[in-house]
């Protein structure tokens, strides 16, 4: 059988190149091997005991869903719970995957069969030690092997999950997944466990300790964590806090220590005993419409918004200049598979849209409402600069600033809404970023429907030549461009800031606020 191997002393590179290799490996026949050390299995140099204990207060805009990770759906719940659970796989700051419970795997030459060699000794908080059947259990939920229903679109794939003995999982797909080592860094929780929602329990660096509804989530150190030297500090307190200028004067008065996804000019007031880092973030910041009322059945009508809506404009005047221009849903963090071209697919001209509203019967413009969670900021000051441009084409929008859970109910779940602003985070394979545009889709809250866009996505789910599935990436990125799902705006760059006193933070293409390799100066 040829495989690819993945030993817990040698890490593949990136995910990219991941699947890069096993391509190469299912058309040539030959055994590829990729080596090099893992983030996860190594600390600084420097592990002296002064870096160890202490407590930080992490600040987060917004309440969290779930605190099942197998139920969560807001990427701002996901970014704490990396803390606590992990999967067979860990992303790590490249975008690359890490061994987590797996310490190697295998491919068959056909994609269609994965083997996973489970660490020994790993620990859930609780004390008792991870085997095979955590990870079927887990996995099968997500899978939906018993209900037929899948939780996760990134497990629809899976035909079968078994383990033939305590150390090694099995998984049998359907169909070839080519981003499915994506889906494995889901979180495992105990077999039969029931009580994720009010008492989490993982296998990650720190273990739950208390969760207060809109106010916070305290984590503690895990003793038992697998992963030698980390984490250092003691407790990490996730302080709720969706008023942006409370958590900055809480960060002025020392309240609290890290301060993630704060707006550039803030961050510009903060003088000494401050540091700063911002970069990219694949998230997608968009306009998005409901795809299903009036006027925004109309594809003139969303052709026109874009048109009339000045995305230059917005960066420089909302993001500082911190944001990266997009044409799509797809941030050019995946630079492979990102489709520049489409960035200049709509110049702000009010000309062009104006007569794009007469063609579809809108001469005189109309009303409509665009709703905001109040909890980002950014999004409510993006809104409040499309309102201005609008008003040059004669239409009018309004802006319905809603709490978070409302939002997720009314306007993601219920999809009860005219327009939404909103950043969609990224995710490591593209696929798994786009396919919420496909028609059937549960997380198609746009109600975006084109059968051409559902045809080529289907085939780059299961596409194995690396330059064919690009082709097709990039061909349904132009596809929900030119039918104008939305108004693409930008990666806006992830700010933060924090006391000079911490060290180690490190950002990630994706929501992560990993605190296993932050410690305090003292």
């Amino acid at each position: 059988m040829n495989v690819i191997r993945f030993n817990k002393n040698n890490l593949l590179i990136g995910i990219f190149m991941i699947l890069s290799i096993f391509l190469l490996a299912a058309c040539s026949g030959d055994k590829k091997e990729e080596n090099s050390s893992s983030d996860n299995e190594k600390t600084e140099n420097d592990s002296s005991a002064n870096k160890y204990g202490g407590e930080v207060v992490v600040a987060i805009p917004q309440d969290l869903d779930y605190l099942d990770p197998h139920l969560a759906e807001a990427a701002g719940t996901r970014e704490v719970m990396f803390n606590i659970y992990e999967g067979l796989l860990k992303v790590n700051t490249e975008g690359g995957l890490n061994p987590a419970i797996a310490e190697s795997y295998e491919i068959s030459e056909d994609g269609l069969t994965y083997t996973f060699k489970l660490r020994k000794g790993v620990k859930f908080h609780d004390g008792k030690e991870l085997t095979a059947k955590d990870v079927v259990y887990s996995y099968s939920k997500l899978a939906g092997l018993e209900t037929g229903e899948p939780l996760s679109s990134s497990f629809a794939s899976v035909e079968k999950i078994e383990s033939p003995d305590d150390h090694t999982v099995v998984i049998t797909l359907k169909e070839n997944a080519v981003g499915f080592l994506t889906a494995v860094t889901a979180a495992i929780i105990p077999e039969n466990y029931e009580d994720s929602n009010t008492k989490p329990i993982g296998t990650g660096p720190f273990k739950f300790v208390d969760y207060k509804p809109g106010q916070s989530l305290i984590v503690e150190k895990n003793e038992n964590y697998y992963v030698e030297g980390v984490p250092y500090l003691d407790k990490v307190e996730f302080r709720i806090l969706p008023d942006e200028e409370a958590t900055f004067l809480a960060l002025q008065s020392g309240e609290i220590d890290i301060y993630p996804r704060i707006g550039t000019e803030k961050a510009e007031q903060l003088g000494d005993g401050f540091e700063t880092i911002s970069n990219p973030q694949n998230l997608v910041q968009l306009l998005a419409f409901n795809n299903k009322v009036k006027p925004f059945d109309d594809v003139k009508v969303r052709q026109a918004i874009n048109y009339a809506v000045n995305v230059d404009e917005i960066i420089e005047g909302v993001a500082i200049g911190k944001g990266t221009k997009l044409g799509s849903n797809l941030s050019p963090v995946l630079s492979k598979y990102y489709n520049g071209e489409l960035e200049d697919l709509y110049p702000h001209d009010t000309e062009k849209a104006k007569k794009l509203l007469e063609e579809a019967g809108y001469k005189d413009g109309f009303e409509f409402t665009i709703t905001v969670p109040s909890v980002y900021p950014f999004h409510v000051s993006t809104a409040e600069v499309i309102v201005y441009q609008l008003e040059q084409i004669g239409v009018k929008a309004k802006i319905e600033s809603v709490e978070w859970g409302v939002w997720l109910e009314r306007v993601y779940n219920g999809r009860e809404y005219e327009s939404t602003i909103i950043g969609l985070d990224g995710k490591l394979d593209p696929y798994e970023i786009l396919n919420r545009y496909i028609s059937t889709a549960d997380n198609n809250f746009l109600n975006f429907k084109n059968p051409k866009l559902d045809e080529v996505l289907t085939k780059a789910k299961t596409e194995i030549n690396e330059e064919q599935r690009i082709s097709l990436i990039k061909e349904a990125q132009k596809i929900i461009a030119e039918d104008a799902a939305a108004v693409f705006i930008m990666d806006p760059n992830t700010n933060v800031s924090f006391k000079n006193t911490v060290k180690g933070y490190q950002t990630y293409p994706i929501y992560v606020q990993d605190l296993s390799i932050v410690y305090l100066e003292k």
